[in-house]
C-alpha cells in the first residue's frame, strides 16, 4: 500500500560514503543519535572508481544509506560533512516516492519535526 501523496514527500534517503567501516559507524551513531536520521544503513565492501586530479583512481570504501526527514537533508549533510574526513565528502539525498505507512510513521517519530 503507497503512502498517501501528502506524505510521500516528507521522507527522504541520503546515500554517502565513507573511508570504512569505523567511520561510517561514528557518522550513523552520531546522525541517529541528534535525531537526524531514523536509521542509518551501513554497507561494507564497495569499490568506488572515480576521477581525482586528473587521474582515475579506484577505493574500497563503505556506504551509508541514511533514512530521513525531507526538511532535515541540510542538517544530515552539514553534520555528516563535518564528521568526515574526505576533502570532498559524497552527501547525495534522494526523495522517497512511496513507503509502506508503518515504516514511514516509524521515520518520522523516530527524527526531530521540521529544520530546528
Amino acid at each position: 500500500m503507497a503512502v498517501p501523496v501528502q506524505h510521500q514527500a516528507e521522507a527522504a534517503l541520503v546515500y554517502a560514503t565513507c573511508p570504512d567501516a569505523q567511520t561510517a559507524q561514528d557518522i550513523g551513531r552520531a546522525l541517529v543519535a541528534a535525531k537526524l536520521a531514523a536509521c542509518v544503513n551501513i554497507l561494507p565492501g564497495m569499490t568506488s572508481v572515480y576521477r581525482w586530479d586528473g587521474d582515475v583512481t579506484q577505493d574500497n570504501e563503505v556506504v551509508l544509506i541514511i533514512k530521513t526527514r525531507k526538511a532535515l537533508i541540510d542538517q544530515v549533510i552539514a553534520e555528516g560533512v563535518k564528521l568526515h574526513p574526505y576533502e570532498t565528502p559524497a552527501f547525495l539525498a534522494v526523495d522517497v516516492v512511496s513507503a509502506s505507512p508503518s515504516y514511514l510513521a516509524w521515520i518520522l517519530a523516530e527524527t526531530k519535526d521540521g529544520e530546528g
